[in-house]
């Protein structure tokens, strides 16, 4: 079957020599998955416009910068705050929206030069350390930043993201937009997808998050101690939920195949993951045989009740509760604590629908859609619907390589065709109603070329209840010619999209560098920084420039020193040669933007401590001099003459 659908729907502005190009070399390196592509008996339709569609958002809304690119004049705010995964950088990127411009990066599992993220002990203490003191990971692979909810919408009090080597979940304070917490998952490798919940299931008059829930991609022996590699029975994937505000894990299950992403409903009752690999193949050949996987419903309420009740087993040294989620342990739908649905093929991604009714798994390998019927899975689960097949309410042709979906709040998905370069907006009731027999339901709305092979992307708070339907932008993995050539590392390319009409616009790209994934458009009103410090969070904030000081243990020195510019609270301090010896900085300033660095040469010293913050650092003294102390941030006309000096005696 033509799954292109160059001859069924024509594609306005493409570049077909070009699109072909590209879908023959990038088929070329799944060979084997896009030669078993699940054919379907659904067509994807001739966009039209639908009589009595969901009116598009209002023309002045429209106006936000359509007609410019989304350039803003100087000085001018933006709309919105986006939180990007850095990828393998290990960081988290704050963008604004729709101007593309970078705010911030916030170091979260790698080491900052520029703020002293990794050297200063506060910093270390959250990442984790070794026995020596140093950082026990160097290295972090992000992928999924997600944010706190009230009542299905962002409340602005924290985000998540993911670290996929290490299998850690950090949590982002957005008032001061740095990390302030790292748990590492037990029994798991390759976590991947989170996402928080949006209500909580057992306590009504508590709405904001309490948990997020993981998922962990790799299956591997349980307990994972080297005896069991050769037996493909041992292997297991887990599905974690972890405290929102402790970080503590709480509980994970035991579950056939893996996880790839996460969703979670927004009446709190349900979390799922989707799967590839039900196969649990161990080469890629073998991860592709099934024409079906799946996605996974975990019935929170059920579980939590039965950790309560002891029913649940742990593994090696961790004490967290894992209870059972296999098919065999679960198939009484009346007691079960998962559910499977069976999707096609290697789905990659799962999201939720700002109505609160449906979940949509992409089929990657299957140029299909599944939208999946909440209020079935319950049904299900209640013993309402005896088979879970009945809970798929369509499944309809997109294109190929199907990736990830967003929303706008009219009824409207957007998905990416990593095999096609297009994003493709198509109408969920629409689908649903053609996937019932209606021939004359059009649902496919509009097709727009992307350069190119597009990954994740995202709508204006598309995962919320308050999804508005202003701008989606997708993340491009391969770049090509758009932008100055830099040699063989090329840059990822952002696109930023107009979706307030009927047909997308391209507004703007934006290079970006490797290798983020995923990524929120959050409302900037959503978000309340703090631009200014609190000065009795750190227990060692010194509360006047008078009290820098220098203190001495033995062979154990500790220099409290504040800051004011232009000047540090000491000129000078004397240490021995091969003490141990902490500094102690506060910042006394009190007036936004004012930082101040410290840096002390040869000693690998560097670090910021913002307006009222403390930071302090631990290193030996171990060669004998004269080491000038300098603040590294610019601060004030006098900040050259901003300094002290180290003198160590031998």
């Amino acid at each position: 079957m033509d799954t292109t659908n160059d001859k069924k729907q024509p594609d306005a502005g493409a570049d077909l020599p070009r699109r072909r190009f590209l879908n023959s070399t990038a088929a070329a390196g799944v060979a084997l998955g896009a030669a078993t592509l699940v054919g379907c008996k659904q067509e994807p339709q001739a966009a039209a416009p639908a009589a009595g569609a969901a009116p598009a958002a209002p023309a002045a809304a429209a106006a936000h910068a359509a007609g410019d690119g989304g350039h803003l004049k100087p000085g001018q705010l933006d709309e919105y705050y986006g939180l990007w995964s850095g990828g393998h950088s290990g960081e988290v990127r704050v963008l604004g929206l729709p101007s593309g411009r970078e705010i911030k990066r916030i170091p979260v599992f790698n080491r900052c030069a520029l703020t002293g993220w990794g050297s200063t002990n506060e910093s270390k203490a959250i990442i984790g350390t070794k026995p020596d003191g140093s950082m026990k990971y160097t290295v972090g692979d992000t992928h999924h930043v997600h944010a706190s909810y009230t009542d299905g919408t962002y409340n602005g009090k924290y985000a998540w993201v993911n670290d996929k080597i290490n299998s850690r979940l950090a949590r982002i304070r957005l008032d001061y937009m740095v990390c302030d917490k790292i748990t590492q998952l037990p029994n798991i490798q390759g976590f991947h997808g989170v996402f928080p919940d949006k209500r909580d299931p057992v306590d009504p008059k508590i709405n904001h998050t309490t948990r997020v829930f993981c998922g962990s991609e790799f299956s591997i022996p349980l307990p994972n101690t080297g005896k069991d590699a050769a037996d493909p029975t041992k292997y297991h994937s887990l599905f974690t939920c972890v405290d929102a505000e402790t970080m503590a894990v709480r509980w994970q299950v035991l579950i056939d195949g893996n996880c790839d992403l996460t969703a979670t409903s927004y009446d709190g009752k349900l979390a799922a993951t989707n799967q590839y690999n039900t196969e649990m193949g161990a080469k890629y050949e073998d991860m592709m045989s099934a024409e079906r996987d799946a996605c996974v419903f975990f019935h929170v309420a059920r579980i939590e009740q039965a950790v309560k009740d002891g029913k649940f087993k742990t593994y090696g040294d961790s004490k967290v509760p894992v209870v059972d989620g296999t098919k065999a342990a679960n198939k009484d739908a009346k007691t079960a604590l998962t559910g499977y649905v069976p999707v096609p093929k290697n789905p990659h991604g799962v999201n939720a629908s700002p109505d609160g009714k449906y979940f949509i798994c992409a089929g990657k390998l299957s140029p299909t859609a599944t939208v999946i019927d909440l209020a079935e899975v319950l049904k299900w689960f209640d013993g309402g619907v005896d088979d879970l097949k009945k809970t798929i309410a369509a499944e309809v042709e997109l294109g190929l390589g199907p990736l990830h979906t967003a929303f706008d709040g009219r009824g409207n998905a957007f998905t990416t065709l990593f095999l096609d370069s297009q994003v493709v907006k198509w109408n969920v009731d629409k689908a649903i109603a053609f996937f019932k027999g209606d021939k004359n339901a059009k649902y496919i709305v509009d097709r727009l070329d992307v350069q190119y092979q597009p990954g994740h992307l995202n709508a204006s708070m598309s995962e919320t209840k308050e999804a508005d339907g202003k701008y989606l932008n997708v993340g491009c993995k391969f770049s090509k010619d758009r932008f100055l050539p830099v040699g063989p590392l090329h840059p990822e390319n952002e696109q930023l999209i107009d979706i307030s009409g009927e047909k997308m616009k391209l507004l703007s790209d934006h290079p970006c560098w490797p290798e983020p994934h995923d990524f929120i458009i959050v409302k900037r009103n959503k978000i309340k920084t703090s631009q200014v410090n609190k000065l009795e969070e750190h227990p060692l904030a010194i509360k006047d420039i008078k009290d820098s000081r220098v203190e001495r243990k033995g062979n154990k020195v500790t220099v409290f020193i504040g800051s004011l510019a232009p000047a540090f609270g000491l000129r000078d301090f004397k240490v021995k040669k091969g003490d141990e010896v902490t500094i102690i900085l506060t910042n006394l300033d009190k007036i936004e933007d004012l930082g101040h660095g410290f840096a002390i040469p040869n000693h690998d010293v560097n670090f910021i401590v913002n307006p009222q913050e403390t930071a302090s650092v631990t290193f030996k003294a171990d060669k004998a001099g004269v080491f000038w102390c300098y603040c590294t941030h610019f601060c004030h006309a006098l900040h050259l003459e901003m300094r002290s000096r180290m003198i160590v005696e031998g």
